[in-house]
């Protein structure tokens, strides 16, 4: 079993405005103040992406995002903005919508319309090594049945254009609206994957590879596993938990796949019902897999992931570290059940997004 497996984060992070607390398309006024080449724009105007490198140690990953959030946070509160790490907004005006200048931006905005003015979203993609490009085709198969599981790790965005979704995950069932969101499958190699997205190409689902917005990928730019259902977290003590319990997964599927283990069952429909059962009841509720539908209290899923997972992270000496964090993450619950709670207190949705501000910069022991 090949234990060198770096894993790195792709971040997104809405743009605040302080004074009001609503979400401000002044991205471009931060990403003026940062260089580096490791903060890109997004197709919202509203929204930075942040890019760690690929690290071996989950220390030197969290020494990694730590300091690019700094750096973003640094660069925003001298215009009175904030960034902030959820799947939504709580605060946002569908009106004050604003598209990135670009042609690939352009594009998304004529073909998809109203699908895409309402992507006011922010998600975390995790990416794991795996340099041969069958190999990755097939890992993205096998951790398939384990995607509820870290989708509710991650449910931050019970928020949706100033109200109450019912859902602990909004993002989500925003967007899996995209053509090429969702489950994928099957495909029995690397050649058979590039048809399929040549095919998608084609029919005019998407501009190019890029657009591929499967819930997990071979990456289309660097030699990796991509994980892409999380919404984008607040503390940075959930990121690196997902970051761990899915770079473990891929070593093991990787394992899995050289013994010559058959692939899961793929099955769309039940993935698509997980993925719903997860986004709507998160770590606070029962959710299903594709290989077990019956509900089951996610907690129980999270634990049976770390039994399954247990020697891999002990051998990567990140066993303890990830006990610990998964025992936080249990005692103070999901961030969209702590947004609730912070409502709850006096029925300001100002008081949440002060909240996620808060939880975002809590890494840099900032108020």
């Amino acid at each position: 079993m090949d234990y060198n497996v770096a894993v790195g984060i792709e971040e997104e992070f809405h743009i605040v405005d302080l004074a009001t607390r609503a979400l401000v398309p002044r991205a471009g006024e931060v990403l003026e103040r940062l260089s580096g080449g490791r903060y890109a724009a997004e197709m919202q105007r509203s929204v930075v992406e942040t890019n760690t490198l690929p690290w071996l140690y989950l220390a030197d990953l969290r020494k990694d995002l730590t300091e690019l959030r700094a750096r973003l946070i640094e660069a925003a509160r001298p215009l009175g903005l904030a960034p902030v790490a959820a799947g939504t907004a709580p605060l946002t005006d569908p009106d004050a919508y604003a598209f990135t200048e670009g042609e690939r931006y352009g594009f998304l905005r004529d073909r998809y319309q109203l699908l895409a003015w309402q992507q006011m979203v922010c998600s975390m993609q995790v990416h794991a090594d795996v340099a041969d490009r069958d190999l990755a085709v097939a890992v993205a198969q096998r951790v398939q049945p384990y995607l509820p599981v870290f989708l509710a790790l991650s449910v931050s965005s019970p928020y949706w254009m100033g109200r109450d979704s019912g859902y602990l995950s909004s993002r989500t069932m925003a967007w899996q609206r995209w053509p090429t969101a969702g489950p994928a499958g099957p495909f029995a190699n690397a050649a058979e994957y590039d048809q399929a997205v040549a095919d998608l190409v084609r029919a005019g689902a998407m501009l190019d590879a890029g657009m591929i917005y499967f819930d997990v990928r071979p990456s289309a730019h660097v030699p990796t596993v991509e994980l892409r259902v999380c919404d984008a977290t607040p503390l940075i003590e959930d990121v690196i938990l997902i970051a761990a319990l899915f770079r473990a997964l891929v070593i093991k599927e990787c394992a899995a796949a050289a013994a010559g283990e058959p692939l899961p069952p793929v099955r769309p429909a039940l993935a698509r019902a997980a993925a719903w059962r997860a986004a709507r009841y998160g770590l606070e509720g029962d959710i299903v897999t594709v290989l077990d539908p019956v509900p089951v209290p996610a907690r129980e899923r999270v634990e049976s992931l770390l039994e399954e997972l247990r020697p891999i992270l002990v051998a990567l000496g990140d066993w303890p570290t990830v006990r610990e964090l998964a025992d936080a993450a249990f005692a103070r619950g999901s961030s969209a059940a702590r947004q609730r709670a912070a409502y709850a207190e006096r029925g300001e949705l100002a008081d949440v997004v002060d909240q996620l501000v808060a939880e975002t910069a809590s890494c840099l022991g900032m108020p």
